[in-house]
């Protein structure tokens, strides 16, 4: 994996961080399960699950929480 794909948390806007946050969940993601194969047969387990989806809506939140502040709230 490319040692640099998080140069800076620094983004032009909040939609850019928001992106950003997505990414950011993305890639906890495959770092901890690096097999495609094995994530995209997970997908298919919590597709449908209210429950796991907000989960993963809400570590998100959380991260664009993180890059909001890096940027100074965009003021």
């Amino acid at each position: 994996m490319d040692e640099n794909w998080l140069p800076t948390l620094q983004t032009a806007t909040p939609e850019e961080g928001y992106a950003l946050a997505v990414k950011l969940s993305r890639m906890a993601i495959k770092f901890m399960q690096p097999d495609a194969e094995v994530r995209s047969a997970m997908r298919l387990m919590y597709e449908y699950d209210s429950e796991a989806l907000i989960a993963a809506s809400q570590t998100v939140a959380e991260h664009f929480s993180t890059i909001a502040a890096a940027n100074n709230y965009w003021k």
